[in-house]
């Protein structure tokens, strides 16, 4: 597991004592490094973050200022040279903090609480389940891969057969198929998307999903048997 991380200082000496460090790390990827909470912010729009090395004191936007801005915050460690600001660090739900001088020791662990935090989260969303958001009736509604059945064309829409309900969304069969998960699902008609998972038997015309038959164009057999094969 690696970490993106941006080093965040406006002390060029602090900054590259920092970078030295995540540099010799062999879980830290080091995106950037900046001189200012204003340069951060707008470095942090074109880049994918996992963990920043903030320091609190800078000139015109401080630390704490930087993260009273951001909508999407990644893990922050604070790093600086005063111990006054270690319960407000914590407020900002900090993953720790780090005093001015920094050994290595104390970064090694400071990181060892990032990764764990970090894979406690992928954790949390794996669990949660892969999903998609569709529009149905002007509204957005989360649906979890695992719950849908089938999809089967309704002209200018689809419709969306899961585990609890149905819903109608204006797409084509063709660009709702593109937002589905490689390996998954199959179009085994031009009217029907079917979840392979769902599949509890077929034959030469039929797939059957619980007590339901879905028709099975003749020319998409072979596929169904390479794809029930390959999950």
């Amino acid at each position: 597991m690696t970490l993106n991380c941006v080093v965040v200082d406006d002390s060029a000496i602090q900054r590259l004592s920092i970078v030295k460090l995540v540099e010799n790390h062999p879980s830290l990827n080091l995106i950037a490094e900046y001189s200012s909470a204003l340069e951060t912010k707008n470095g942090l729009n074109t880049h994918q973050v996992d963990l920043i090395f903030l320091d609190i004191e800078m000139p015109v936007l401080n630390g704490f200022e930087l993260l009273d801005v951001l909508n999407n915050k990644p893990q922050i460690i604070f790093v600086t040279g005063k111990t006054e600001y270690a319960f407000k660090a914590f407020n900002y739900d900090a993953t720790d903090y780090l005093h001015k001088p920094i050994t290595r020791e104390r970064f090694n662990t400071s990181v060892a609480k990032a990764l764990e935090q970090h894979k406690l989260t992928l954790d949390f969303n794996e669990e949660e389940g892969e999903h998609i958001f569709v529009k149905s009736n002007l509204k957005k509604r989360k649906v979890y891969i695992k719950d849908i059945k089938w999809i089967e064309a309704l002209g200018d829409y689809v419709k969306l057969v899961t585990e609890d309900s149905s819903l109608v969304v204006l797409s084509t069969m063709k660009s709702f198929e593109a937002e589905l998960p490689d390996g998954k699902f199959l179009r085994i008609h031009k009217s029907y998307i079917v979840n392979l998972d769902k599949i509890d038997r077929f034959n030469s015309k039929n797939v059957e999903v619980g007590a339901y038959e879905i028709p099975l164009s003749r020319n998409k057999k072979t596929q169904l048997v390479d794809a029930l094969n390959n999950i």
